[in-house]
Parts: structure tokens; sequence; C-alpha cells
């Protein structure tokens, strides 16, 4: 079964806090992740009511600190990308959609929401195996941190156990360097580079890699490099 962890970036206010604990402990998450968060005291304590506990016991840790611990990760966002050729915030899934990905993962998940006042940045989504956006009204879009908290948490409540282990978030950054390294050996023009490493790690985050996979890939670009050498 996934081990899922709400993981709030820099949260600016203790209420939001609190809430959000509490609407975890109501859908039965109990796994909370505090990324530089404003000070917690009684407003915080109050919100959470009887989920003081997820406040006493959430781990502080830093945003590379989450993407070297978690091997999958779900970045959340209330703005996404119109074009598929601006693929920062592309493709982009729904808290249902995210519940049918993760499913079958046997590993770590973690879900992580930004700043009330501005979200995630794209230094942070840039990461992210996988973007979800809530679908929300045009005419009033913007969410309550808790609020959207709470969405996910309901859509990925008493999720089924996992079925096999992912690869780890080092094997997968092995990964991308060689592919980098790749794009170098045959010429990737420069100009196309960071939209097609964006691009590649939104392809491979959605498709949960395990282990053997990962491998094969790495074979694949060894046996195709090693055919280039043999011709130079």
């Amino acid at each position: 079964m996934p081990e899922v962890s709400i993981v709030l970036i820099e949260p600016l206010y203790e209420g939001n806090v609190g809430f959000a604990a509490r609407v975890m402990k109501n859908f039965g998450f109990t796994r909370l992740v505090l990324v530089s968060p404003c000070t917690l005291g009684d407003e915080a304590i109050m919100r959470a009511s009887h989920a003081r506990d997820l406040l006493d016991g959430a781990r502080r840790m830093t945003i590379d600190e989450v993407y070297r611990g978690f091997d999958f990760v779900v970045a959340t966002t209330g703005e996404v990308s119109k074009s598929v050729c601006t693929p920062m915030r592309m493709p982009y899934y729904a808290p249902a959609e995210v519940r049918e990905i993760v499913a079958d993962i046997d590993g770590t998940v973690a879900v992580l929401f930004g700043r009330e006042n501005w979200g995630l940045g794209n230094s942070e989504l840039v990461r992210a195996n996988l973007i979800c956006t809530i679908p929300t009204s045009g005419i009033y879009p913007i969410l309550n941190l808790s609020h959207a908290v709470g969405i996910l948490c309901y859509e990925l409540a008493d999720l089924p156990r996992g079925t096999y282990p992912l690869a780890g978030q080092v094997e997968m950054d092995s990964l991308y360097r060689h592919l980098d390294s790749f794009l170098d050996r045959i010429d990737h023009p420069d100009f196309k580079r960071p939209n097609t490493m964006i691009l590649l790690r939104r392809v491979f985050g959605r498709t949960k890699l395990t282990t053997r996979e990962v491998s094969t890939l790495h074979g694949l670009m060894r046996r195709a490099e090693w055919h280039m050498e043999k011709k130079d």
C-alpha cells in the first residue's frame, strides 16, 4: 500500500497547518511533513483539535530532502500550462486520476502543497513525478490550503495495497543524468534541452518505472553509445 505523506511547503499561516492536520486525520492520514513552516503555536493547536499528535509528530525536511527521500512525488498547482509547448505544469491530473496512478505503488508517496500566496515555484515543480490540479470554478478558483489538502486526502483515502516496488529517487536521478548526457551524444540542441528534460521527467514520472525498467533503459542507451563510439 502506498505510504502517503502530506508535505506543506513554507505554509504562511499556522491556522492552515492546524486545519490541514485535522482534515488529514479525518481521512486516516498521519504523515505530515513541513518545509520551513511558520511558527506553530496556540492557533495551530486549536485548529488541529484532536489531530495535535500530527503536529507534534510532523517531520521537518528541506525540499531537497523531500525529493531524495520519497519514491514518488505529486506536486499540486492551481496554475496549469495552456500548451504542450510549455510542459512545466503539464500534463496535469485531477485528484481522482492521481488516485488511479498511485494506487499500485508499493513505496512512499509525497503530495506537495505550496505557499498560500503563490504556491509552488518552477524549481519545485520541475522535479515532480506528477502534476495535480483541482478543477475549481473559474468564478473563484483559489482554494484554502487546508481545503486543498482535504480534497486530495478524500480521493487518496483507503488505497489498495501496492503490487510492486518503484525505482527509488537515486535510481531515477541517475537515469535523468544518463539521459542528459545521451542528449549531448546525439547533439541535441542546447536551447531545447530544458524543455526536453522536463518532458522526459513527466513521461517517466507518470509511468512509475520499476528498478528493472530503469536498468533496461540504461542498457539501451549504453548499447546505442557503444555503437556510436564504434562508428567514430
